[in-house]
Protein backbone atom coordinates (compact mmCIF):
# COMPACT_ATOMS: atom_id res chain seq x y z
CA UNK A 1 0.00 0.00 0.00
CA UNK A 2 0.94 3.56 -0.56
CA UNK A 3 0.10 5.94 2.13
CA UNK A 4 0.68 10.10 1.78
CA UNK A 5 0.52 11.55 4.78
CA UNK A 6 -0.14 15.60 5.88
CA UNK A 7 -1.52 17.41 8.52
CA UNK A 8 -1.89 20.98 9.79
CA UNK A 9 0.40 21.16 12.83
CA UNK A 10 3.19 21.33 10.45
CA UNK A 11 6.24 19.49 9.18
CA UNK A 12 8.69 19.15 12.83
CA UNK A 13 4.93 18.47 14.74
CA UNK A 14 4.74 15.24 17.14
CA UNK A 15 1.55 14.08 15.88
CA UNK A 16 3.09 13.29 12.25
CA UNK A 17 5.76 11.63 13.26
CA UNK A 18 3.11 9.64 15.26
CA UNK A 19 1.03 9.02 12.25
CA UNK A 20 4.35 8.02 10.22
CA UNK A 21 4.61 5.74 12.74
CA UNK A 22 0.99 4.02 12.23
CA UNK A 23 1.42 4.46 8.07
CA UNK A 24 4.41 2.53 7.99
CA UNK A 25 2.52 -0.45 10.04
CA UNK A 26 -0.17 -0.17 7.84
CA UNK A 27 1.68 -0.15 4.93
CA UNK A 28 3.67 -3.13 5.26
CA UNK A 29 6.57 -4.23 4.86
CA UNK A 30 6.24 -3.42 0.72
CA UNK A 31 4.32 -0.18 1.37
CA UNK A 32 5.54 3.09 0.89
CA UNK A 33 5.04 6.37 3.00
CA UNK A 34 5.32 9.52 1.71
CA UNK A 35 5.06 13.26 3.26
CA UNK A 36 4.04 16.17 1.94
CA UNK A 37 3.20 18.83 4.99
CA UNK A 38 3.29 22.45 5.85
CA UNK A 39 6.61 23.89 5.99
CA UNK A 40 4.23 25.76 9.18
CA UNK A 41 1.31 25.44 11.27
CA UNK A 42 -1.80 25.83 9.79
CA UNK A 43 -4.05 24.60 12.21
CA UNK A 44 -7.51 25.98 12.17
CA UNK A 45 -7.32 26.43 7.87
CA UNK A 46 -10.14 24.59 7.38
CA UNK A 47 -10.40 23.64 3.57
CA UNK A 48 -8.42 26.66 2.38
CA UNK A 49 -6.32 26.05 -0.54
CA UNK A 50 -3.54 28.51 -1.96
CA UNK A 51 -5.21 29.71 -5.17
CA UNK A 52 -4.25 33.03 -5.65
CA UNK A 53 -0.74 32.85 -4.78
CA UNK A 54 2.43 30.54 -5.81
CA UNK A 55 3.73 28.47 -2.96
CA UNK A 56 7.10 26.88 -2.66
CA UNK A 57 8.07 23.04 -2.20
CA UNK A 58 10.77 21.74 -0.30
CA UNK A 59 12.27 18.38 -0.67
CA UNK A 60 13.32 17.32 2.80
CA UNK A 61 14.38 13.60 1.99
CA UNK A 62 13.56 10.82 -0.68
CA UNK A 63 10.14 10.66 0.59
CA UNK A 64 9.29 13.85 2.43
CA UNK A 65 8.41 17.31 1.30
CA UNK A 66 7.32 20.50 3.26
CA UNK A 67 4.99 22.97 1.46
CA UNK A 68 4.16 27.00 2.38
CA UNK A 69 0.83 25.97 2.00
CA UNK A 70 -2.45 24.81 3.79
CA UNK A 71 -3.24 20.98 4.20
CA UNK A 72 -5.77 20.92 0.77
CA UNK A 73 -2.51 22.28 -0.67
CA UNK A 74 -0.25 19.73 0.38
CA UNK A 75 -2.89 16.97 -0.58
CA UNK A 76 -2.80 18.23 -4.19
CA UNK A 77 0.95 19.11 -4.03
CA UNK A 78 1.40 15.43 -3.08
CA UNK A 79 -1.18 13.69 -5.49
CA UNK A 80 -0.66 15.96 -8.66
CA UNK A 81 3.60 16.60 -8.74
CA UNK A 82 5.33 14.52 -5.95
CA UNK A 83 3.27 11.43 -6.54
CA UNK A 84 1.92 12.04 -9.73
CA UNK A 85 3.28 9.12 -11.51
CA UNK A 86 2.29 6.79 -8.75
CA UNK A 87 -0.81 7.77 -7.02
CA UNK A 88 -1.42 6.51 -3.17
CA UNK A 89 -3.97 4.28 -2.02
CA UNK A 90 -4.83 6.20 0.84
CA UNK A 91 -4.76 9.28 2.21
CA UNK A 92 -4.16 10.20 6.35
CA UNK A 93 -4.47 13.94 7.64
CA UNK A 94 -3.08 14.21 11.71
CA UNK A 95 -2.15 13.37 14.11
CA UNK A 96 -3.72 16.53 15.03
CA UNK A 97 -2.87 17.57 18.78
CA UNK A 98 -6.21 18.42 20.30
CA UNK A 99 -9.64 17.06 19.39
CA UNK A 100 -11.59 18.09 16.00
CA UNK A 101 -15.32 16.62 17.44
CA UNK A 102 -18.24 18.57 17.31
CA UNK A 103 -17.90 22.01 15.43
CA UNK A 104 -13.99 21.88 15.39
CA UNK A 105 -14.65 19.87 12.56
CA UNK A 106 -15.70 22.59 10.47
CA UNK A 107 -12.09 24.47 11.31
CA UNK A 108 -10.19 21.59 11.21
CA UNK A 109 -7.28 22.06 8.43
CA UNK A 110 -6.54 18.46 10.17
CA UNK A 111 -9.95 17.70 8.31
CA UNK A 112 -9.43 19.74 5.47
CA UNK A 113 -6.86 17.43 3.98
CA UNK A 114 -8.41 14.45 4.04
CA UNK A 115 -11.36 15.97 1.95
CA UNK A 116 -9.84 17.08 -0.34
CA UNK A 117 -8.21 13.99 -1.10
CA UNK A 118 -11.85 12.47 -0.64
CA UNK A 119 -12.82 15.17 -3.67
CA UNK A 120 -10.06 13.80 -5.52
CA UNK A 121 -11.30 10.48 -5.10
CA UNK A 122 -9.08 8.56 -2.97
CA UNK A 123 -10.07 6.69 0.64
CA UNK A 124 -8.98 9.57 3.61
CA UNK A 125 -9.12 9.62 7.43
CA UNK A 126 -8.28 12.57 9.53
CA UNK A 127 -7.24 11.60 13.01
CA UNK A 128 -7.11 13.32 16.07
CA UNK A 129 -5.97 13.13 20.05
CA UNK A 130 -8.11 14.48 22.36
CA UNK A 131 -6.23 15.99 25.11
CA UNK A 132 -7.20 16.57 28.69
CA UNK A 133 -6.01 16.24 32.38
CA UNK A 134 -5.07 12.23 31.82
CA UNK A 135 -2.81 12.69 29.12
CA UNK A 136 -2.31 16.51 28.11
CA UNK A 137 0.88 16.38 30.60
CA UNK A 138 1.77 12.56 30.04
CA UNK A 139 5.04 11.61 28.87
CA UNK A 140 3.35 10.37 25.50
CA UNK A 141 0.03 12.73 25.27
CA UNK A 142 -0.44 10.50 21.67
CA UNK A 143 -0.55 7.12 23.40
CA UNK A 144 -4.17 6.53 22.70
CA UNK A 145 -3.76 7.42 18.80
CA UNK A 146 -0.25 5.55 18.56
CA UNK A 147 -1.68 2.28 19.93
CA UNK A 148 -4.85 2.52 18.60
CA UNK A 149 -4.44 4.07 15.47
CA UNK A 150 -3.26 0.81 13.11
CA UNK A 151 -6.34 -1.22 14.09
CA UNK A 152 -8.87 1.15 13.65
CA UNK A 153 -7.50 2.71 10.68
CA UNK A 154 -7.46 -1.27 9.34
CA UNK A 155 -11.29 -1.34 10.61
CA UNK A 156 -12.75 2.06 8.79
CA UNK A 157 -10.83 0.49 5.52
CA UNK A 158 -12.42 -2.96 5.40
CA UNK A 159 -15.71 -1.32 5.57
CA UNK A 160 -15.14 1.93 3.13
CA UNK A 161 -17.53 1.70 0.26
CA UNK A 162 -15.90 1.12 -3.02
CA UNK A 163 -16.25 3.45 -6.36
CA UNK A 164 -18.37 5.91 -4.81
CA UNK A 165 -20.16 8.25 -7.64
CA UNK A 166 -20.88 11.59 -6.26
CA UNK A 167 -19.12 12.68 -3.22
CA UNK A 168 -16.59 10.31 -1.25
CA UNK A 169 -17.11 9.31 1.86
CA UNK A 170 -13.73 10.33 4.39
CA UNK A 171 -13.76 9.45 7.97
CA UNK A 172 -12.93 11.70 10.92
CA UNK A 173 -11.30 10.00 13.76
CA UNK A 174 -10.58 11.00 17.27
CA UNK A 175 -9.15 9.82 20.25
CA UNK A 176 -9.84 9.96 23.90
CA UNK A 177 -7.89 12.31 26.31
CA UNK A 178 -6.73 9.15 28.26
CA UNK A 179 -4.22 7.18 28.50
CA UNK A 180 -3.55 4.03 25.54
CA UNK A 181 -5.18 2.03 28.46
CA UNK A 182 -8.38 3.20 29.49
CA UNK A 183 -9.72 3.73 25.95
CA UNK A 184 -13.11 1.79 26.37
CA UNK A 185 -13.63 0.98 23.03
CA UNK A 186 -15.00 2.71 19.54
CA UNK A 187 -17.78 3.98 18.54
CA UNK A 188 -18.88 5.01 15.44
CA UNK A 189 -21.11 8.54 16.29
CA UNK A 190 -22.21 11.20 14.15
CA UNK A 191 -20.99 15.30 14.84
CA UNK A 192 -22.06 16.78 17.53
CA UNK A 193 -22.42 20.44 19.12
CA UNK A 194 -21.04 21.90 22.22
CA UNK A 195 -24.07 24.19 23.24
CA UNK A 196 -23.56 27.09 24.82
CA UNK A 197 -19.75 27.33 23.55
CA UNK A 198 -17.94 28.80 20.60
CA UNK A 199 -14.92 30.54 19.49
CA UNK A 200 -14.34 34.40 20.21
CA UNK A 201 -11.59 36.88 20.46
CA UNK A 202 -9.52 38.12 23.14
CA UNK A 203 -8.42 41.77 23.16
CA UNK A 204 -4.56 42.55 23.77
CA UNK A 205 -2.76 45.28 23.79
CA UNK A 206 0.91 45.19 22.62
CA UNK A 207 3.95 47.02 24.51
CA UNK A 208 3.66 50.00 21.76
CA UNK A 209 -0.18 50.38 22.75
CA UNK A 210 -1.54 48.77 19.40
CA UNK A 211 -4.49 46.58 19.97
CA UNK A 212 -4.75 43.15 18.56
CA UNK A 213 -7.43 40.61 18.93
CA UNK A 214 -6.60 36.69 19.67
CA UNK A 215 -8.69 34.00 18.60
CA UNK A 216 -10.52 32.04 21.78
CA UNK A 217 -12.22 28.63 21.60
CA UNK A 218 -14.70 27.34 23.78
CA UNK A 219 -14.83 25.02 26.41
CA UNK A 220 -13.20 21.60 24.98
CA UNK A 221 -14.93 19.41 27.71
CA UNK A 222 -18.64 21.07 27.32
CA UNK A 223 -21.21 18.56 26.78
CA UNK A 224 -23.04 17.11 23.06
CA UNK A 225 -25.84 15.31 22.43
CA UNK A 226 -25.48 11.80 24.14
CA UNK A 227 -24.09 9.39 21.19
CA UNK A 228 -22.17 12.05 19.71
CA UNK A 229 -18.54 12.17 18.28
CA UNK A 230 -17.37 14.84 21.42
CA UNK A 231 -19.52 13.23 23.81
CA UNK A 232 -18.27 9.29 23.48
CA UNK A 233 -14.63 10.80 23.40
CA UNK A 234 -14.95 12.09 26.93
CA UNK A 235 -16.34 8.61 27.52
CA UNK A 236 -13.14 7.25 26.99
CA UNK A 237 -14.10 6.09 23.60
CA UNK A 238 -12.45 6.81 19.98
CA UNK A 239 -14.98 7.87 17.92
CA UNK A 240 -15.41 7.25 14.00
CA UNK A 241 -17.40 9.54 12.18
CA UNK A 242 -18.14 9.07 8.30
CA UNK A 243 -18.99 12.52 6.54
CA UNK A 244 -19.43 13.95 3.09
CA UNK A 245 -18.35 17.31 1.76
CA UNK A 246 -22.52 17.56 0.44
CA UNK A 247 -23.38 20.81 2.75
CA UNK A 248 -27.05 20.21 1.29
CA UNK A 249 -29.60 20.10 4.46
CA UNK A 250 -31.69 17.49 2.84
CA UNK A 251 -34.19 17.46 5.16
CA UNK A 252 -34.75 20.95 4.18
CA UNK A 253 -34.91 20.18 0.67
CA UNK A 254 -39.24 19.81 0.03
CA UNK A 255 -40.37 22.16 3.36
CA UNK A 256 -38.27 24.73 0.89
CA UNK A 257 -39.43 24.10 -2.39
CA UNK A 258 -42.96 25.04 -1.22
CA UNK A 259 -42.25 28.21 -0.58
CA UNK A 260 -41.30 28.41 -4.01
CA UNK A 261 -44.35 26.66 -5.55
Amino acid sequence: MRILITNDDGINAPGLAVLREIATDLAGPEGEVWTVAPAFEQSGVAHCISYTHPMMVSRMDARTYATEGSPADCVLVGLHDVMKDAPPDLVLSGVNRGNNSAENALYSGTLGGALEAALQGLPAVALSQYLGPDNVRADDPFEAARLHGVDTLRRILAHDPPGESEYRTFYNVNFPPVPAAAVRGTRVAPQGLRQGTSFSVEPATSPSGRRFLWIRGGDQRAATRAGTDAQVNLDGYISVTPMRADLTAHDMLDSLKDAFA
